[in-house]
């Protein structure tokens, strides 16, 4: 399947602009060939291509709308490293894998303030299409941690960090629900003011095993975690 992303609307379909600089001047595909558009909502467009000069538009056939998601939604919330090239890893694993959500979290060892958060968002649609998912991740620009803390579940929401002298339950003692929301701390982790001002919110502290994971490693293995529940 040759997915790429656009809009669908009305039962018509329009393929992103850059989607279609990528469709004649990289792949050089040829008229006729059989495309499917989606909007990253559930909604697959099946057609035809047609290549009109270094334009690229689909003569829809079929329309198919609310199609089926990962049945369980997760959230992780995860600091940015400081070689960006690791949370983009992460984006990119996270997202193959039916992540639903992403935000990038601001804590107090959290050494990258700027972002460019439409990349990691590109990146984002560019996993998703290669792994042929019709519904794209929400991704979340950098949030103070209390500030992303007033918007989420306490019973739904844990926190992965590697104080060992503080109570952690087993990853794998984690009841079975509809969504959950994942906290990474950053590189030298979450401060020991920080895990105890989430354990005040009532959020439960994970361990990911006995090994020291990175940020991403972290986050990759919540996310493998996850979508082995759904397989």
């Amino acid at each position: 399947m040759k997915l790429f992303f656009g809009e669908i609307d009305n039962g018509k379909a329009l393929i992103n602009e850059e989607e279609q600089q990528h469709i004649v001047k990289v792949l050089r595909m040829k008229d006729g060939e059989q495309i499917h558009i989606t909007d990253g909502k559930g909604n697959v467009a099946s057609g035809k291509l047609i290549i009109e000069g270094k334009k690229a538009e689909i003569e829809v056939t079929e329309i198919k709308t609310g199609t089926a998601d990962f049945s369980t939604k997760l959230h992780i919330a995860i600091a940015p490293t400081k070689n960006i090239d690791r949370i983009e890893f992460f984006v990119e694993k996270a997202v193959e894998m039916g992540i639903s959500e992403i935000t990038l979290l601001q804590t107090e060892k959290t050494e990258r303030k700027n972002l460019n958060i439409d990349k990691i968002k590109k990146q984002a649609i560019a996993a998703s299409k290669q792994s042929l998912r019709f519904h794209f991740p929400i991704i979340n620009d950098l949030v103070k941690l209390p500030d992303f803390l007033k918007n989420v579940n306490s019973d739904t929401t844990f926190v992965a960090h590697c104080n060992e002298n503080l109570e952690r339950i087993n990853l794998n003692e984690i009841p079975k629900l509809e969504s959950y929301t994942f906290l990474i701390g950053p590189e030298g982790d979450f401060s020991d003011k920080e895990i105890l001002f989430l354990a005040e919110k009532g959020i439960k502290a994970v361990s990911l095993g006995n090994q020291r994971l990175r940020t991403e490693t972290a986050g990759v293995f919540v996310a493998a975690w996850n979508y082995e529940k759904m397989i």
